[in-house]
């Protein structure tokens, strides 16, 4: 895992500018960058699919394993790891209960489908 800049770890933990573009079927051209519920755990920026699996940027992002990503306006190279983890998982699920706690959109992300479709993103 390639550790990304502390000041990149700040803004996701106190803004909500993430953006992913996970490579496209040819491996080198980025889709277009979406805007992404991201947290941090342990130094380790994590993202999850809002619609499970079957996420397009999702599937994308499990086939292809790369791709970008945009931290606070500035573009980044990335690695993208499906996390399968049930601890981890817990603690990725705390995360997103401290930084999105009253939005409407909080209690999905906690389902096990979203959990399904956890993926850690590392710098490349």
């Amino acid at each position: 895992m390639t550790q990304w800049a502390p000041e990149d770890i700040r803004s996701i933990r106190e803004s909500d500018d993430f953006h992913i573009a996970p490579f496209r079927d040819d491996g080198t051209t980025p889709g277009t960058l979406t805007w992404i519920w991201a947290v941090v755990v342990d130094d380790a920026i994590y993202v999850r699919a809002y619609n499970g699996t079957s996420s397009r940027w999702y599937g994308s992002a499990v086939a292809q394993r790369a791709g970008r990503v945009s931290i606070g306006g500035t573009v980044h190279d990335a690695t993208f790891v499906p996390v399968d983890d049930t601890d981890l998982n817990e603690r990725i699920d705390e995360a997103y209960r401290a930084k999105y706690a009253g939005s409407p959109y909080l209690p999905p992300m906690l389902t096990e489908k979203v959990r399904a479709a956890t993926v850690r993103v590392d710098a490349r």
